[in-house]
């Protein structure tokens, strides 16, 4: 293995201890000194459930858990409602689309149902600033923690 790659992947997990070893909080009780750029976690009765990534992290945490979060803010809501609904993979036709999924009844329903589940979700977050190291840290944390809505395919 290339030693540059070795040496990024060993620096992987102190920050996905550190991840873990978080106080988790609530979306409404955020640290006002929380870091900009980083990794997430959002869990669920100590059930992890998905990690993510950004270099604007209260406004992506913001975006996941505003009630008024659409299809492509809300996006961890969104993969909750498509499971909740059987309607798991993405289509690149109108009939499926996105668009066509939020103005389905049931679907809309499951949407913000998922929107209400997430905020209430319990939030650990890593300060990773490096691109390369927060990339493999967020496939590294959903990895290991086998979280169910992280699944890296491409769409």
């Amino acid at each position: 293995m290339n030693e540059h790659f070795r040496e990024i992947i060993e620096s992987l997990e102190p920050k996905f201890q550190e991840l873990i070893n978080m106080e988790p909080v609530k979306y409404g009780a955020l640290s006002r000194d929380m870091p900009k750029r980083g990794i997430y976690l959002f869990s669920e009765n100590n059930k992890h459930l998905y990690v993510g990534r950004t270099n604007k992290l209260r406004q992506r945490l913001q975006n996941h858990c505003t009630p008024s979060g659409d299809h492509f803010t809300a996006t961890f809501a969104f993969r909750i409602a498509r499971h909740q609904t059987g309607r798991v993979k993405a289509t690149y036709t109108k009939a499926g689309s996105r668009d066509d999924l939020t103005n389905d009844p049931i679907f809309r329903e499951a949407f913000e149902a998922a929107k209400k589940r997430v905020t209430s979700m319990d939030i650990r977050y890593v300060e990773e600033t490096n691109p390369t190291h927060q990339a493999l840290l967020e496939i590294y944390a959903a990895t290991v923690l086998g979280t169910p809505y992280n699944d890296f395919d491409t769409h």
